[in-house]
């Protein structure tokens, strides 16, 4: 298995067979308390699909959108994306319109070459745009991030030239754990919810 655990965060390859499992164990158990003290817990995905490296949270939004259990909302797909002219935007919409919202953050990343394809889990939020040098607020009380490609140099040129096959391919793995950790929360909080 091609997983490491580094300060909370779980890294593991989207070509790992049991990466789906490590991602939806990562957000099970990452997420459990902030699911069951949310009023509504809203999937963020980040992204645009103008650009094939950036698309990797639209993609993944696309995926879960329609089958997420009662509860959830997903934010980001290819046809409505959450991207750099719309981010500030939309987490104030969720900040207005849920009390005590649980966001988990999705976006894509740049790195080194090892780490191309790599899927990181983790507590807290992630810096959107970072690695194009965009300021931009900070998102999430969990995040999952995609390695898309090689970040370092250029890297409105790298986005654009990354290879469809791979975000493809790490959005499916992505979602897949993402839609399993959100029936497992689901059914955890339900659980709870019955015994009280």
């Amino acid at each position: 298995m091609n997983e490491g655990w580094k300060d909370s965060e779980i890294r593991i390859h989207m070509d790992d067979g049991e990466a789906p499992n490590v991602i939806a164990a990562a957000l099970t158990r990452l997420g459990a308390k902030g699911f069951q003290s949310s009023d509504r817990v809203v999937v963020l995905c980040i992204g645009t699909d103008r650009s094939i490296g950036d698309a990797l949270g639209p993609l993944i939004g696309s995926h879960l959108d329609g089958s997420v259990p009662e509860g959830v909302t997903v934010l980001g797909t290819l046809d409505k994306p959450v991207h750099a002219g719309n981010l500030a935007d939309s987490l104030d919409w969720v900040s207005r319109s849920f009390r005590r919202p649980f966001v988990l953050a999705i976006d894509a990343c740049l790195g080194r070459s090892e780490s191309v394809g790599l899927l990181s889990v983790g507590a807290g939020s992630l810096r959107p745009g970072a690695g194009v040098s965009k300021t931009l607020p900070a998102a999430g009380d969990l995040y999952l991030t995609g390695v898309v490609n090689v970040g370092g140099f250029m890297e409105y040129f790298v986005l654009q030239n990354t290879r469809l096959s791979v975000v493809m391919r790490m959005a499916r793995v992505a979602a897949a754990g993402v839609q399993q950790a959100l029936r497992v929360l689901d059914e955890s909080s339900r659980a709870v919810g019955i015994g009280q």
